[in-house]
C-alpha cells in the first residue's frame, strides 16, 4: 500500500501555497483579493478560498480522539447514533398517548410531551398519557407548563412502576429561558427559580442518564441571532445555573449532568458543524474551571430554527430541514428534532410529521451518518470554522461574564442589543437579497395564492398588550385568538405579556426570517384585486430576457400578477398589449442604451394610466429622472421597501 502511495504522489508534485497564491493573483488582474474572494460571515469570520493543511499547525485540540476530553469531537465512540425525536402537544391525554404509540412504530426513537396550559397535571393523568410506552426502549422527554410539577410527578411514575436507573430523558425546566421568551421567571423570582432547580437536580440524582434543566440557545437561533450568539449566550446561561446551584449546595458535577443544551440549526451547513464542536469544547472548558476533575461532555438536542422557514413555497422548507438535519448528525448531536414543512402556516398534518420522521430515518439508513463518529474531523476548512468559532464565542461570553453573568446582562439589555443588532443586519439582507430565501425573496411561486389566513404555529407572543387589546408583537397572533402562543389563554394570565409589572427585562422578539415579505404578500393575497405587472420587453434580446426574469422575480415577491411577453417591435405596440391587459405597473425591459429613447417614450404614452418602472440602472437614469421617469429596480434596491411602495401607490393595503 506504501509503494502505490509513493507512486500516486510522485505523479503530482507538490504545490505550495506560494504558487497558488500567485496564480490567484494573476488570475485576478489586480481585482481586489479580498473584496473577490474572503466571505465574511454573520458572525463576522472571515473565510479564506481555500484552507491547506498548514492552516491547522496552531490548532492544539487536535490530538483527541471522540470520548476524550474536551469532547470536540463528542462522546460517543462506537458509532454516531442519535436520538430521533418527535415533539407531541398535550391537550387530550388519551389523544396524545395514542399518537405516542402510533409514531413509536413508525421510526421514533425519542418523545417529547409538550403540555399547554390549562392540561390537567396529576398522577393520574400521567399514568394515562405514558399507558404501554416502554420508557426503558426510548428517550423520554417533557417541556412546557409546569414541567417541574411533571417531573416530580414522573419519578413517582417510575418508582411505582419499578423502572431501573437507566431511563434516559429531560425536562425542558428552564426559567432562564422562560426570561429570555417572556422577561420574568415562571416561579415568580429568580431566587425561587433557582430552589425549584437545585431540588429537581436532588431529586433524580439517582437518575444519571435523566436531565432537569434546560439551556434553550435556540431562542437566540429563532430571534436572529448569528451562530456565535447563540452558543455565547447559551454557555453563558450554562455557567449561570452552574454558579447558581452550586451555591445550593450542588456539586459541578452534578450540575453539569443534569443540564441538557437544546440549540438550534440554521442554513449554514459547515458552520453548524463547527459550531456544535466548538459548543462542547468550550463546556467543557467551563465546567472544568468550576471543578478540575469534572470531564462531564455537553449534551445537545438540535432543533431545526424556526427562523429559516417560511410560509409560502412551504415544500422547500423539506430542503432546508434536511441540509440542517445533516449538520447536527455530523457534528454528533444526541438527539434531533426536524420541524414539519408546513408548520408555519397550520398544525402540523399526519403526512408532514411522516415526511419530518423519515427525513431523519433517510439520515440513517439510507446515507448511513450514523455510523462513522465525527466524520468532519481533520477537514481543513471546518477545523478552522470551529477554532474561530472558539475564539469568537469564547469573547462573547467573556463580554457576558463581564457584566455580571448571564441575569444581570439580560436584565441590563446588553444580550437583546447584541441581537437586535445582528438580526437587523440579516432583516436589510433579505430585503435587499443578499441573503436568498428561496420561493419568498426570490423565485416566487406566483401561482401560490392564499384564501384562507394561515395559523403560524412557530408565532411567539412577545407583546405587552392586555387579553382584549391589540397584539403588537409582529406575529400575526392576537391575544383573543385560541391560537395566540400566549400563556394567557386559560384562567389568569401569570406572564409579562398581559401585565408590564410582571416584567423584568425585555424578552427576546422571536420571529422568523421570511415574516416581513410573508405580510407583504398576504396584503395582496387578501386585497380585493391583485396588481397586474406588465414586461414591456423592447430592443437587445439579450437584456430584455434577462431583466423580463429579474423584475418577475422581484414583483412576484409581492405576489402581483406577471404578465411576460417575448418581445415588442415598437413602443407603441407594446404600450398598447400593456392597456388591453388592464396593468398597473409596466415595467420597461431593454438595454441601457436603448432606454435613452425608449424609457421617455414609453412614460409619454403611457399617460399616467400605469406605473413605468425601468428595469435596471441605467448611467442615463439621471436624464430620464428630468424628464419625469422616476422609478426603477434593480440589484441594489431594497425589494421590501420598493415593492411596500408600489403596494401603497396601487392602494394594497
Amino acid at each position: 500500500m506504501s509503494d502505490v502511495k509513493q507512486k500516486l504522489f510522485s505523479e503530482f508534485p507538490p504545490v505550495s501555497t506560494a504558487d497558488w497564491e500567485a496564480k490567484i493573483t494573476a488570475d485576478l488582474k489586480g481585482a481586489d483579493y479580498e473584496k473577490k474572494l474572503i466571505w465574511k460571515t454573520n458572525e463576522g469570520i472571515k473565510v479564506k478560498p481555500y484552507y491547506r493543511a498548514e492552516d491547522l499547525q496552531n490548532l492544539g485540540y487536535l490530538g483527541t480522539n471522540p470520548g476524550e476530553f474536551p469532547f470536540i469531537r463528542g462522546k460517543k465512540t462506537a458509532n454516531n447514533e442519535w436520538y430521533i425525536r418527535q415533539d407531541i402537544v398535550v391537550t387530550n391525554l388519551e389523544g396524545a398517548n395514542k399518537k405516542a404509540l402510533e409514531v413509536l412504530g413508525k421510526g421514533i426513537t425519542s418523545l417529547c410531551f409538550v403540555f399547554k396550559k390549562g392540561t390537567e397535571i396529576n398522577k393520574q393523568s400521567l399514568s394515562t398519557l405514558l399507558h404501554n410506552i416502554c420508557l426503558s426502549a426510548i428517550e423520554i422527554n417533557f417541556a412546557g407548563h409546569k414541567s417541574n410539577e411533571v417531573a416530580e410527578l414522573f419519578l413517582q411514575y417510575l418508582k411505582e412502576k419499578s423502572y431501573d436507573n437507566a431511563i434516559e430523558g429531560s425536562v425542558n425546566f428552564d426559567p432562564l429561558g422562560r426570561l429570555c421568551k417572556k422577561g420574568n421567571f415562571c416561579c415568580d423570582s429568580l431566587e425561587k427559580s433557582v430552589e425549584e432547580v437545585a431540588k429537581l437536580m436532588k431529586a433524580t440524582s439517582h437518575l444519571p442518564n435523566f436531565r432537569t434543566v434546560a439551556v434553550h440557545g435556540v431562542h437566540f437561533a429563532n430571534a436572529g441571532a448569528s451562530v456565535i450568539q447563540e452558543l455565547a449566550f447559551a454557555l453563558s446561561m450554562g455557567a449561570e445555573y452552574l454558579n447558581l446551584v452550586t451555591e445550593k449546595g450542588i456539586s459541578p458535577s452534578q450540575a453539569a449532568s443534569k443540564i441538557k443544551f437544546n440549540f438550534g440549526v440554521s442554513a449554514n451547513y459547515f458552520m453548524e458543524i463547527a459550531k456544535f464542536r466548538a459548543a462542547r469544547l468550550l463546556w467543557s472548558k467551563i465546567v472544568e474551571a468550576y471543578d478540575a476533575s469534572c470531564k462531564v461532555p455537553m449534551h445537545i438536542h438540535a432543533e431545526t430554527a424556526k427562523w429559516n422557514l417560511t410560509m409560502y413555497d412551504s415544500y422547500v422548507n423539506l430542503l432546508r430541514t434536511t441540509t440542517e438535519g445533516m449538520s447536527a448528525a455530523i457534528a454528533g448531536v444526541d438527539s434531533l428534532t426536524i420541524l414539519p414543512f408546513d408548520v408555519t402556516f397550520e398544525e402540523p398534518t399526519d403526512i408532514a410529521e411522516r415526511i419530518a420522521r423519515n427525513q431523519q430515518i433517510v439520515l440513517k439508513e439510507e446515507a448511513y451518518f450514523d455510523k462513522i463518529v465525527d466524520p468532519s474531523s481533520g477537514s481543513y476548512y471546518i477545523e478552522n470554522l470551529t477554532d474561530a468559532i472558539i475564539t469568537e464565542a469564547w469573547k462573547q461570553f467573556l463580554e457576558v461574564q463581564g457584566k455580571g453573568g448571564f441575569v444581570a446582562a439580560f436584565k441590563e439589555g446588553f444580550i437583546q442589543t447584541k441581537v437586535k443588532e445582528v438580526a437587523q443586519k440579516r432583516d436589510l439582507a433579505i430585503a435587499t437579497r443578499r441573503e436568498i430565501v428561496l420561493g419568498t425573496n426570490q423565485y416566487p411561486n406566483t401561482k401560490e395564492i392564499l384564501t384562507v389566513k394561515p395559523c403560524d404555529q412557530t408565532a411567539a407572543c412577545c407583546c405587552t398588550c392586555s387579553k382584549d387589546g391589540k397584539c403588537e408583537c409582529g406575529q400575526d397572533c392576537c391575544c383573543g385568538d385560541k391560537n395566540c402562543n400566549c400563556d394567557c389563554q386559560e384562567g389568569k394570565c401569570d406572564c409579562s405579556c398581559c401585565d408590564d409589572s410582571k416584567r423584568v427585562a425585555e424578552p427576546l422578539k422571536l420571529y422568523r426570517g421570511a415574516n416581513a415579505f410573508e405580510k407583504l404578500r398576504l396584503k395582496t393575497d387578501f386585497a380585493n384585486r391583485r396588481p397586474k405587472v406588465f414586461m414591456l420587453t423592447i430592443g437587445s434580446l439579450s437584456m430584455r430576457l434577462a431583466r423580463s426574469q429579474f423584475s418577475g422575480n422581484f414583483f412576484g415577491c409581492a405576489g402581483f400578477e406577471i404578465i411576460d411577453n417575448n418581445g415588442f417591435k415598437t413602443i407603441d405596440e407594446g404600450v398598447k398589449a400593456a392597456f388591453d391587459a388592464k396593468a398597473d405597473i409596466v415595467v420597461l425591459c431593454s438595454s441601457d442604451d436603448e432606454y435613452v429613447n425608449f424609457a421617455p417614450e414609453a412614460f409619454e404614452k403611457l399617460g399616467g394610466k400605469a406605473i413605468l418602472v425601468v428595469a435596471g440602472a441605467p448611467a442615463c437614469q439621471a436624464e430620464l429622472e428630468a424628464k419625469g421617469v422616476k422609478n426603477f429596480i434593480s440589484v441594489k434596491s431594497n425589494v421590501l421597501e420598493v415593492l411596500k411602495f408600489y403596494q401603497s401607490e396601487l392602494n394594497i393595503n
